[in-house]
């Protein structure tokens, strides 16, 4: 079998789905893409067994076949190509796999093509349309609030729900919570799906900047996503999420309005002498002035500075993990963000002052006890 393709256009296929490759699979087929070609056309699929990506690109090729490739070698040898078109012939015997350039050739071992892991077929039991910049919001405004714990693999992943008037994205790990909120996304039966985080740094990476459609189809197992020439296909996670809607206090009597990247930038400075445990923040709101403030008994380091605020309601203080509010404050875009608090025990709500017509935005942190209140 043999096939003549653009040195760069393959490279720039396959470094799209590359990132799905792991180094120590469960499978070791799984270091390879699997090509396949078909009536001139080439389809490469790389996996990890939860996630698939699958691209496909023009080929010339008189012959149909397939056979795996190994995924480290042939990229480091196609960054190093300039740009010219090669050929590969494949060994369909000995599964080896020959790339000949202008000035060079190259010989790898290949694999067995049917050792491949077959990709799950995602019947349409469910396809909503959404674009790209809408996607990667989604994404970029959750995905940092995903946990790490793998005992509690619901909370590792976003929660989409699809309604009839909007979709709901909702990401926790227990200690903050992100809730993301489109109307201009439908869908008159409704559903809800659990996306791993992997999955979602993959499509991250992949979704091109120009700002074209996505079609998301997906049933009670996987999900699949397809934009341009690119598809990927991921196992969902088979849990409950948590009872996200409860966690979400409704009284706030408390309300304080500032300027974003001034709060932000305190933040840092002060987050420096926090508790390298902890990260502990102080916020003592009075009157019209906030008052942020950190203390390492350990080696004591302490500091404090002034920022005023837009404030009503009675004084409060209360504590917070400055990395969390570093983090959620980084991914808004607002000038100016409002806390809602009630009590210093209780969860403080997050909200961007000015927000896209088509999205509502609501970050919730639970706070730290301060030694005053112990």
């Amino acid at each position: 079998m043999k096939f003549i393709v653009s040195s760069s256009a393959l490279l720039k296929q396959l470094s799209s789905i590359n990132g799905v490759i792991t180094t120590n699979p469960v499978v070791p087929i799984l270091e390879n893409f699997l090509f396949e070609i078909n009536e001139g056309k080439l389809v490469v699929t790389a996996s990890d067994l939860q996630t698939s990506m699958i691209t496909e690109l023009e080929v010339e090729s008189k012959e149909n076949g397939n056979i795996a490739v190994p995924a480290r070698i042939l990229l480091d040898t196609l960054k190093n190509l300039p740009e010219q078109p090669v050929t590969f012939s494949i060994d369909e015997d000995s599964y080896s796999v020959e790339i000949s350039s202008d000035n060079g050739r190259y010989k790898l071992a290949g694999e067995n093509a049917t050792d491949f892991p077959k990709v799950p077929n995602v019947s349409d039991d469910f396809a909503v349309d959404m674009s790209t910049d809408v996607l990667s919001s989604a994404i970029n405004n959750t995905i940092f609030a995903t946990s790490n714990d793998e005992l509690r693999p619901a909370m590792t992943g976003v929660y989409m729900n699809l309604s009839d008037s909007n979709t709901t994205f909702v990401s926790t790990d227990g200690h903050r919570l992100i809730r993301y909120r489109r109307v201009d996304i439908a869908s008159e039966n409704g559903s809800t799906i659990i996306i791993p985080r992997k999955a979602l740094n993959l499509l991250k990476s992949t979704l091109p900047a120009e700002n074209t459609n996505v079609t998301v189809e997906f049933n009670m197992s996987n999900a699949f996503f397809k934009f341009n020439n690119i598809k990927m296909i991921c196992r969902l996670i088979d849990e409950r999420f948590p009872d996200y809607e409860n966690v979400i206090p409704a009284e706030n009597p408390n309300k304080m309005i500032i300027d974003r990247n001034e709060f932000l930038s305190s933040l840092k400075r002060i987050a420096i002498y926090a508790n390298k445990t902890t990260h502990q923040v102080r916020l003592k709101i009075a009157g019209s002035e906030l008052q942020i403030s950190a203390e390492d008994l350990d080696f004591a380091n302490e500091a404090n500075e002034r920022l005023s605020c837009e404030h009503d309601g009675s004084d409060i203080e209360i504590g917070f993990n400055a990395r969390f509010l570093i983090e959620m404050l980084n991914n808004l875009h607002s000038d100016r963000v409002s806390f809602h608090l009630s009590e210093p025990n209780k969860a403080g709500l997050i909200i961007p002052e000015e927000q896209d017509e088509n999205e509502d935005i609501l970050m919730l942190v639970m706070p730290v006890m301060l030694n005053n209140y112990v």
